[in-house]
């Protein structure tokens, strides 16, 4: 017999979609501003994004928010490849 699937809990509380809701809104109007520059939002993900960021310091349920991928190890070993073929370059001429 098929098991039936439990419930499954809710990512995102009612204070955080009405605060994404507001920022839309702004956003759909031209009004919705960006953090430090003060530049107007073009980016739809951006306003979802300024919405959840505002629930969160409200302590609205939203889930946290996921680390950045570090690029600088992938440059250093990069870096460290060119410079291996760089001096294999010069002695061989």
């Amino acid at each position: 017999m098929a098991r039936k699937k439990a419930p499954s809990k809710k990512k995102y509380g009612a204070a955080a979609s009405k605060s994404v809701e507001r920022e839309m809104k702004a956003f759909k109007k031209g009004k919705l501003k960006s953090g430090r520059s003060g530049a107007t939002v073009k980016s739809r993900k951006q306003a979802i994004a300024i919405g959840l960021s505002e629930a969160r310091a409200e302590g609205a349920k939203v889930p946290k928010k996921k680390a950045a991928k570090k690029k600088s190890a992938k440059k250093s070993s990069a870096k460290k490849k060119s410079a291996g073929r760089k001096k294999s370059a010069k002695s061989s001429s």
